[in-house]
């Protein structure tokens, strides 16, 4: 399966560190925010990714020339951003007719790359999108996901003022190739997912939930806390890991 990890944003939140970085490549405990996410996926084996460019793109070159995991890595520069459904559109040809994960990198994320690919396989027969949930501290800026009793998502709330509950749409999901098909009909360039692609899908989109860690590095308090709590995470992951292959 191939990634295709969106990394194009301004990060205009994250300011000023962005304001000479871009936002995939700010660092957290010394490591740029892409590096996490290439070696989660190549730790899974996935060895194909692309990433799309637009605010600094030369920096972002220069650290895949480094890239030290196993991943054939495409870029794809972006003159005008697409949005997240529109990116799709326009790399539809890397994606090879094929499932594959959409991720955006700037969240920070720990999560057991198989078993999500396994929660797709395994999908009911209409589902077209399996969706990353996770519980987020903060409602108001999250996409609000409601699921009937198959853990099927009913209902999509995108950053609303009164947030229905907590459980938020983690923006990773696996899509197959038919959504890239209803993208392509729309006939548009800048296409966005969560409100002209998401809607068209309810009833249609499972759930993986994240158990270990999840967030959203948009901000500089965002960022601080991730420092911090990070490392405990990863801990925690890696020897439930351990003890799990041990059974």
């Amino acid at each position: 399966m191939r990634a295709l990890l969106l990394a194009a944003g301004l990060g205009t939140r994250l300011r000023p560190i962005t304001n000479v970085m871009p936002k995939c490549l700010v660092k957290i405990n010394g490591r740029p925010l892409l590096d996490y996410w290439l070696e989660l996926l190549s730790q899974a084996g996935i060895t194909e990714v692309l990433i799309n460019l637009h605010y600094l793109p030369e920096q972002v070159l220069d650290y895949i020339k480094t890239c030290k995991y196993p991943i054939t890595i495409t870029t794809a520069f972006e003159e005008n951003l697409l949005s997240t459904a529109g990116t799709i559109l326009k790399n539809k040809d890397f994606l090879k007719k094929e499932p594959f994960f959409v991720i955006h990198a700037d969240n920070l994320s720990i999560f057991n790359v198989n078993e999500f690919k396994e929660k797709f396989y395994r999908r009911e027969s209409t589902v077209e999108i399996t969706m990353m949930t996770f519980y987020t501290d903060s409602p108001k800026e999250c996409g609000i996901v409601e699921l009937n009793s198959n853990n099927i998502v009913s209902a999509f709330h995108e950053k609303v003022t009164s947030p229905p509950s907590n459980l938020a749409n983690g923006a990773v999901y696996i899509i197959s190739p038919l959504v890239v098909d209803f993208i392509s009909s729309l006939k548009l360039t800048v296409i966005d997912f969560s409100t002209q692609v998401l809607p068209h899908f309810m009833g249609r989109i499972n759930t993986y939930h994240n158990h270990f860690y999840h967030r959203d590095i948009g901000t500089i308090t965002s960022l601080e806390i991730a420092e911090k709590e990070y490392p405990k995470y990863s801990k925690l992951y890696h020897q439930h890991f351990i003890q799990t292959s041990l059974l």
